[in-house]
């Protein structure tokens, strides 16, 4: 919660707030890197990779305005976003139609 309310903050880098965008978008999308059927593999991409995300853009979070948000988070819950879902929706079906405009064309190159 602490790092939501960081990545809306003006004082944050702007490398934090688009990492913290991505691993959010990454958390809640139902498109994985490895799918979890994938035994040990699955899952591995989720235990690895959103705790260093998390950990890289907390390191890139200046410390005083963390402090000052996770005083501000204390207690509250994220609700859900449709806006949210609506985005990370859209992301996904962006990068799906670009990845079969390029099969498409090579395909289709003479």
């Amino acid at each position: 919660m602490a790092v939501a309310l960081a990545s809306r903050d003006p004082r944050t880098p702007f490398a934090a707030k688009l990492l913290a965008l991505a691993i959010v978008a990454y958390a809640l999308s139902p498109i994985d890197l490895i799918p979890d059927v994938i035994p040990v593999l699955g899952l591995l991409d989720d235990l690895i990779l959103l705790p260093l995300g998390l950990w890289l853009v907390v390191r890139l979070i200046p410390r005083d305005v963390l402090a000052e948000h996770r005083a501000a988070a204390a207690g509250r819950r994220l609700s859900p976003s449709r806006i949210g879902a609506a985005a990370v929706v859209t992301l996904w079906l962006s990068l799906l139609s670009v990845v079969a405009w390029i099969i498409w064309r090579w395909m289709h190159a003479g």
